[in-house]
């Protein structure tokens, strides 16, 4: 099937009161497993490739991006490419080159002023190429800092005054969620979530979504989330099935093909259930 792009799966979840998410791609087995879980639901579904993995590539994100394409393309499921956490403004200058419908332009580290600035140059850019735009306000536990500080919070009219004077097409808030959780004990505050729907008037994200219970992922959709990233549960699957299979009295296995696929389908059926929950 052809590419979809992430701007309309995003804005048709929207429109629906759903949820589409969006899942980390960190190796070709991460894809044919998100491809998979996607055709199990019957549920569209965002690939996305950090600037971390990126990096983890040795810096060259063509040869990730291509296959990553490739296992979309040949999938029976609506999926798009999305180029998620992008500082480097080089990188970000890759995207169309490689068939990203769509980038997450991560300034947060900068001051609002600052940040205001590059991500407005960011969305002239991307939509100057029909590419959507995604960025982040307030501080998601788990990389900068703890998800329950106060102050850290995206705050409604601070939002609002953000998506107006950057353009950008979606906003990643900071709600209660954190990155990089293994258990799944995060509690969302879900009145700011839907003052925050009121306030945007875009499309809200919610990063950090491996650590969300799900009658609380539910709920965050019910109250305006329509883009859930999910990267941590996927690799949890991943490690957790290599483990196993080199655990169970296999201390000679050497082909990786065979412990792989018990990793590949470990996630497959990680995502497929995250994608039963889409609906809220």
């Amino acid at each position: 099937m052809p590419l979809t792009s992430t701007g309309e799966l995003v804005t048709g979840a929207r429109a629906a009161a759903r949820a589409v998410f969006a899942f980390n791609v960190i190796t070709v087995e991460h894809a044919e497993a998100i491809a998979a879980g996607a055709e199990r639901a019957g549920s569209p579904a965002i690939l996305q490739i950090s600037e971390n993995a990126v990096k983890f590539h040795g810096g060259n994100v063509a040869p990730l991006a291509a296959a990553t394409a490739a296992v979309a393309r040949a999938s029976t499921a609506r999926l798009s490419l999305h180029l998620d956490h992008i500082e480097s403004t080089d990188l970000l200058h890759t995207a169309y080159a490689h068939e990203f419908s769509s980038v997450m332009f991560d300034a947060s580290k900068l001051s609002y002023g600052d940040n205001v600035k590059a991500t407005a140059a960011a969305a002239r850019w991307g939509h100057e190429r029909d590419i959507w735009v995604e960025a982040e306000l307030g501080r998601v536990g788990g990389k900068s800092g703890d998800a329950h500080s106060p102050g850290v919070r995206t705050d409604p009219a601070e939002a609002a005054a953000y998506v107006a004077a950057t353009g950008v097409d979606a906003l990643a808030v900071a709600v209660g969620s954190s990155h990089a959780m293994t258990e799944r004990t995060a509690a969302l505050d879900h009145a700011l979530i839907t003052a925050l729907r009121d306030a945007v008037g875009v499309p809200l994200v919610l990063h950090g979504s491996s650590g969300v219970p799900e009658p609380e992922l539910r709920r965050a959709i019910t109250a305006g989330m329509a883009k859930i990233n999910v990267g941590t549960a996927l690799n949890s699957a991943y490690t957790g099935a290599v483990r196993a299979f080199l655990e169970a009295a296999r201390p000679t296995a050497v082909d990786p093909r065979r412990y792989l696929t018990s990793a590949r389908e470990a996630m497959a059926e990680t995502v497929a259930g995250f994608l039963g929950i889409a609906g809220g």
